[in-house]
């Protein structure tokens, strides 16, 4: 038998220990307090409080993340006044990439940008898109991944739901 070489097994080692590790979230946790660099709405999760939020995270790359686009502005113009607020995450490594990107597709709701992808290993993202429905406490009502046309409505009930319970002392 063949012995791994010993300096890449230290190596992947080092890495694995400096990565910190996320679990994903699930309903009814409360959402850690990220950051969201570069926003266009709050510098901070937190600061949304008392709103109902969707969190997206995408790519340049990503195609389903194309898709989403036009139905999440479209769900930030209905329900925006009734205390929705879409908030888009990019995780593309070159800010021109999503800029790109987002030529092509227009964003009628929030942005952040996380070159790092610290937001979404705090939030345990595992494939593109990934969002996380949160209501006006704070806390997860679901976790989404993908993009795909049959998810809309089923997504939408959840928003009216969220936004009802959000009303209702």
């Amino acid at each position: 038998m063949k012995k791994p070489n010993s300096w890449l097994a230290l190596a992947g080692l080092c890495l694995a220990l400096s990565t910190p590790l996320a679990s994903a979230l699930e309903a009814g946790q409360a959402v850690p307090d990220i950051s969201l660099p570069g926003a266009t709405v709050a510098p901070r999760l937190s600061d949304l409080k008392g709103k109902v939020v969707y969190l997206d995270f995408w790519a340049s790359w990503c195609g389903p993340c194309k898709q989403s686009f036009p139905w999440m502005n479209d769900m930030q113009q209905k329900y925006g006044a009734k205390g929705l607020q879409v908030v888009g995450v990019n995780l593309d490594a070159k800010r021109p990439d999503a800029e790109r990107f987002l030529a092509e597709n227009p964003a009628l709701f929030a942005l952040a940008y996380d070159a790092k992808g610290e937001t979404a290993r705090q939030v345990g993202v595992k494939g593109m898109p990934t969002s996380v429905l949160i209501d006006a406490d704070g806390k997860v009502l679901a976790v989404h991944q993908g993009f795909r046309e049959q998810d809309r409505a089923e997504l939408e009930a959840r928003f009216v739901a969220a936004l009802n319970r959000a009303k209702t002392p």
